[in-house]
């Protein structure tokens, strides 16, 4: 092959994708899929009806503007006012993009350069590095660290920043930091004196706070999510992003949106022009219209924002419980649908597998092998020197439908015989 054809510098190393590798494993349909955080139980009607509507309007089919769907940034807008202390213009101040990856890229690409340096919080989802490497910039990493818990279930809110290491990772190449909330795969919501402790050193340091707020409506019982961008100081300098996949159960729509001053997003709003140009029309009218909905009901139970949760909750509890049947101490998430279980407990014979991977990475393999049922290692949301205090870890998807979670159950069930 020609040299002239061998890759850019920018992707070097990228190559590998937990996604791309364990959705082939669980390709098999015998396989009780709880690794891709994606939901089984379906949206809800009112959402899908409003595609089907807007399917038969003509210009509904046909490109719509650039940065957003008229009726949906303003949507948009009205939904998100009521947390901001200031009104958000539609128009100038909401970008509307290929789902939160689209809107990570577009912020990193517009406002990351060569010779930044970005704060990543460990564990991570995992395109946050290599999309920072792709800008040529260098991502700087601090670890969530657990407090150790005696007796007692072990939560998300175990898992801390230590503000004194934090406070060292800033400097005058700081561009940015990239805060997931809450986040995945440890399910955390950061409190608010947590939050202050970034904003405080954000405005410091005059850094910007990419905030990956995806899982923001999924929420549990005793926790509160707070935008750090409603801090003081903080709508200056921060963009947040948000997914209509994560909001409404429609991961297939691949829709999301960046919210921030105008002077911010206007630069994203360069690389989306260049780049994808627009979303689908339609499904950002059937977003806009199902949001609509809601927004009329938002104190109602039948809301989906506050149905969602409850219903998670549930699920949440049951995982649980399964996991700890087995023997494991799983942590328990304050939000998101995901929890983590440390696995090294059950002393599973990993000897016939890859003995180059990391622990969690063979033990899901060995687990979809012989108990036909996947999770997602956590190291792989880890930097490589990380990856040691977090490869015992593995993360379960819990926002399936009953059924799944019955079969999970079985071979759970059948596991703990087998090692009685």
């Amino acid at each position: 092959m020609s040299l002239k054809f061998k890759n850019t510098k920018r992707i070097e190393g990228l190559d590998s994708n937990v996604w791309v590798e364990f959705t082939k494993l669980t390709a098999d349909p015998s396989v009780v899929n709880l690794g891709q955080g994606f939901p089984d139980i379906p949206p809800p009607l009112y959402v899908t009806k409003e595609l089907s509507k807007a399917t038969t309007i003509n210009s509904m089919n046909q490109y719509t503007r650039g940065f957003g769907h008229p009726s949906l940034v303003k949507a948009l807008s009205c939904l998100y006012g009521k947390f901001y202390p200031n009104q958000i213009n539609p128009n100038e101040e909401i970008l509307v993009t290929v789902g939160a990856y689209g809107s990570l890229f577009s912020a990193i690409q517009a406002l990351i350069e060569e010779g930044d340096e970005v704060i990543i919080i460990v564990p991570f989802y995992d395109c946050y590095e290599p999309m920072v490497r792709m800008a040529g910039a260098t991502p700087v990493f601090i670890p969530l660290r657990s407090k150790p818990v005696d007796g007692a279930k072990g939560s998300s809110s175990d898992w801390t920043l230590d503000p004194q290491e934090l406070a060292t990772k800033f400097n005058s190449k700081t561009k940015a930091i990239i805060l997931n909330n809450p986040h995945n795969p440890t399910g955390k919501v950061y409190s608010k004196e947590e939050l202050q402790v970034i904003a405080d050193l954000c405005i410091k340091h005059d850094t910007l706070c990419i905030s990956d707020e995806v899982y923001e409506w999924l929420v549990y019982s005793g926790n509160k999510h707070l935008k750090i961008a409603t801090f003081p100081g903080m709508w200056e300098r921060a963009i947040t992003i948000g997914s209509a996949g994560k909001t409404f159960s429609v991961t297939g729509w691949k829709l999301g949106w960046s919210i921030g001053p105008s002077y911010l997003i206007k630069h994203l709003q360069t690389v989306q022009q260049n780049t994808i140009y627009t979303c689908a029309t339609p499904l950002q009218e059937a977003l806009a219209q199902a949001f609509w909905i809601d927004l009329n009901r938002m104190d109602d139970p039948e809301c989906y924002f506050n149905s969602l949760p409850e219903e998670l909750e549930v699920k949440r509890d049951r995982m649980v419980r399964l996991l700890e049947s087995v023997g494991l101490k799983p942590i328990v998430p304050e939000g998101g649908y995901f929890i983590i279980a440390d696995v090294s407990s059950l002393d599973v014979d990993l000897s016939e597998m890859n003995n180059n991977e990391p622990y969690d990475y063979k033990f899901v393999k060995w687990m979809i092998k012989h108990k036909k049922l996947s999770a997602i290692p956590v190291s792989a949301f880890c930097n490589s020197e990380a990856k040691l205090q977090f490869e015992k870890f593995v993360r379960f998807c819990f926002i399936k439908k009953d059924s799944t979670l019955d079969a999970a159950e079985e071979i759970i069930k059948a596991w703990k015989k087998q090692k009685s």
